[in-house]
């Protein structure tokens, strides 16, 4: 397992005046120091970003909806959930409960033409509630969002279960929408909604990645294993926040939470099982809460490496032994790590190419334990990774997207309401 590397005290220091907007000291040579600005402040769970080439930046808040950022400062809603207010129309299916509501977001290729962006939302139009990508029209002054069509409707949800001792409804959604920078298919991440049937499932559109073109239908070249879905690009997933694609290869990656351990970072091919497989039966297990031994037998135990080799594995290669093998697993850690992407730019130093996830600070039984940015040099067949970790202490919140944006600078949402720029220098 690769050892993380710390950086230096006068690094963290640096960490720690990024975001009160302060100057800093000159970093070690070749790793960028980083200035901050606050781009936003006082939203509601802002979960995720999405630029036009001028700066212009379409941002979800999960319990609210869509709004958009313009250059100049000013900010519009376009769509809310149900029951929002202060958005020139509403949505009565949208709607927010525990960790589902309006998440990811994305901007058609074609935009400049086609007007189309997306966002990944929880609905109540089917029963017992879905979660649904829409495609939405956005008139020309960036004022209104009209022409909604729902291009996938069947991605799982976790209904109100009274025999599962964990999690409320809404639970493990997944949510991150992307679009292959080279092959213009839209990437949607989905999560096991606590189901222990739903990763291995051919037919069930949780624990997937799906690869899908601007209509919903699945892409080519997805190579879903005989009988699956033909939507399906991985499988056997338990909940990715993340997608990014590496510069120069193109090839997808995944951040993904782990089962109170494992947090993984996983270069993607397609057809591919990431290995989760929570049923219970499996692998000698016995019978587990509400079919789903996801934090059972002995997920919940005390942190000693020494009793690691007792865990239900994230990736389980015993089961499956073709599975995607992670680049990275978190120390085997589970600090809900949420998104990545891929930082680029000589701005950046040594870090151009490397990866940069964001984790929100959730220790064992849900304890707060810091947030982080974390940046992967990830080997170039994607077999290892070492790790460089900014410590950035966030009162009240906890990072849920960070995204590159057309200047070249580092833009990061929180929990807590407020999006940063974090500038490299």
């Amino acid at each position: 397992m690769v050892q993380p590397v710390r950086i230096t005290a006068s690094c963290m220091l640096l960490a720690v005046a990024a975001l009160s907007g302060s100057a800093v000291a000159q970093s070690p040579s070749g790793v960028p120091s980083l200035t901050s600005s606050t781009v936003i402040s006082g939203r509601d769970l802002t979960w995720d970003m999405a630029f036009l080439p001028d700066g212009t930046m379409f941002f979800t808040e999960k319990c609210r909806g869509l709004s958009v950022r313009l250059p100049n400062g000013s900010v519009n809603a376009l769509l809310g959930i149900k029951d929002s207010k202060g958005y020139p129309e509403t949505a009565a299916d949208l709607f927010c409960s525990g960790q589902a509501g309006m998440s990811g977001v994305a901007i058609d290729p074609q935009f400049a033409t086609n007007r189309f962006i997306y966002v990944f939302s929880a609905s109540s139009m089917t029963a017992p509630g879905s979660n649904r990508v829409l495609r939405l029209t956005v008139n020309n002054d960036l004022t209104r969002v009209a022409g909604r069509t729902d291009i996938v409707t069947d991605i799982a949800y976790k209904p109100a279960a009274s025999n599962h001792p964990f999690g409320d409804p809404g639970a493990h959604n997944g949510g991150r929408l992307r679009f292959g920078p080279a092959d213009g298919f839209l990437y949607v991440t989905t999560g096991d909604t606590h189901n222990g049937a739903v990763p291995q499932s051919p037919t069930l559109m949780g624990g997937k990645v799906l690869r899908i073109d601007r209509d919903g239908r699945a892409a080519p070249g997805n190579n879903a294993p005989q009988g699956f879905d033909a939507r399906v690009y991985t499988y056997g997933h338990r909940n990715p926040q993340g997608i990014c694609f590496r510069p120069g290869t193109n090839q997808p990656y995944t951040a993904e939470n782990g089962p109170w351990h494992s947090d993984e970072v996983t270069a993607l091919t397609a057809g591919g099982n990431a290995g989760w497989d929570p049923r219970p039966n499996m692998a000698g297990r016995g019978d587990c809460p509400d079919n789903y031994c996801g934090y059972s037998p002995n997920q919940m135990g005390a942190m000693d490496p020494k009793e690691r080799s007792a865990f239900m594995p994230m990736t389980d290669l015993k089961t499956y032994p073709n599975a995607m093998k992670p680049a990275w697993n978190n120390d085997m850690l589970s600090q809900g790590m949420s998104s990545c992407t891929f930082l680029t730019g000589p701005q950046w130093k040594d870090w151009n190419g490397r990866m940069l996830v964001t984790l929100m600070g959730i220790g064992i039984h849900g304890t707060p334990v810091g947030n982080r940015l974390d940046v992967l040099d990830i080997a170039a067949d994607g077999s290892s990774a070492t790790r460089t970790t900014a410590s950035l202490p966030m009162p009240a919140g906890r990072f849920r997207s960070a995204v590159q944006g057309p200047d070249g600078n580092l833009y990061v949402a929180t929990d807590q309401g407020d999006i940063y720029q974090l500038k490299p220098n």
